[in-house]
């Protein structure tokens, strides 16, 4: 199973879920029903999406404190979504390095968000993995 094309997935419809707010059943099951999903990890999907939507208050407690009191608002869509997931598998996901989340939220970053908006996150990332103690 492909883990980076999974979170480019679960960051799909992570994305999708924040401006259609559908349930994760009946956004998985759309995105299934419409797409290829040979070799995706859909465990690691589920667990994305509803791991963020069960911790959501705690991980955006998160992204205030490390983006130097910005509201959530205040950050774009594509960008607040990159950022949950990383900030998700940084806090949630021991078996995920930190290192890891923040380079694929770059990548996804510099594929979908706003031209230079990768830098912003990755600034972000920095600080939420400086205020958790890096794990290996």
């Amino acid at each position: 199973m492909n883990r980076k094309k999974s979170r480019e997935v679960a960051m799909k419809l992570l994305f999708e879920i924040s401006i259609n707010k559908n349930s994760i059943e009946a956004t998985i099951e759309n995105y299934k029903e419409d797409n290829e999903v040979q070799n995706l990890d859909f465990q690691y999907i589920e667990r994305i999406l509803r791991g963020i939507d069960e911790n959501k208050e705690f991980i955006d407690s998160k992204i205030e404190e490390a983006s130097n009191k910005w509201k959530i608002n205040r950050i774009s869509k594509i960008n607040i979504t990159i950022i949950r997931m990383a900030a998700y598998e940084i806090f949630f996901e021991k078996d995920i390095p930190c290192k890891v989340s923040a380079n694929e939220a770059v990548e996804l970053a510099k594929n979908y968000a706003e031209e230079n908006s990768f830098s912003f996150v990755n600034g972000i990332i920095g600080n939420l993995i400086n205020s958790n103690g890096e794990k290996s």
